[in-house]
């Protein structure tokens, strides 16, 4: 084998139909995100709205990780975990594309969000936080859309790993 046949047989492996649906859900999920952060951003201002007695939206700019872990006022640290995150969306692509069909989705979603949050990270130095679910005084963590895509696909990856046998 030449150089030629491996580097189309990695283009093939790269265009066939299945990692073009990855592509789809990936920039669909992104597309998702990026319309909500705007919204939020673009209309509210610094009071929070009450949807319902479980939620609230209240736009906070996060610059850790999720759930505004590692956070730090360090732009050494910022950029670190940034650049490690961009590493971390990469290897997941690579997985996604390499995988079976059932990860390919389940990748897909967590890259999806992932994209989503290391743009906001990339643009605006921080990743807006914006859905407040509480019960009375107890609030969780403030999250987006982003978010919930990577915790559906971390848990269908671990659920997938603890119940189907390969």
């Amino acid at each position: 084998m030449n150089i030629t046949d491996n580097f189309n047989s990695k283009k093939n492996l790269f265009i066939k139909k299945e990692n073009i649906v990855v592509i789809i859900l990936i920039i669909v999920l992104f597309s998702l995100d990026r319309t909500s952060k705007i919204q939020i951003i673009n209309n509210f201002s610094e009071r929070v709205y009450l949807i319902n007695d479980f939620i609230n939206f209240d736009l906070t700019w996060n610059t850790g990780i999720g759930f505004g872990l590692l956070s730090f006022d360090s732009s050494l640290i910022y950029n670190s975990i940034t650049v490690f995150i961009g590493l971390v969306i990469l290897f997941l692509i690579y997985l996604a594309i390499t995988s079976a069909n059932t990860e390919k989705l389940i990748f897909s979603t967590i890259i999806g969000g992932a994209i989503g949050n290391f743009y906001d990270r990339l643009v605006f130095s921080a990743v807006p936080d914006f859905i407040d679910l509480h019960y009375y005084n107890f609030h969780w963590f403030t999250f987006n859309v982003a978010d919930i895509f990577i915790t559906l696909g971390i848990m269908s990856f671990l659920m997938k790993g603890f119940f189907v046998k390969n």
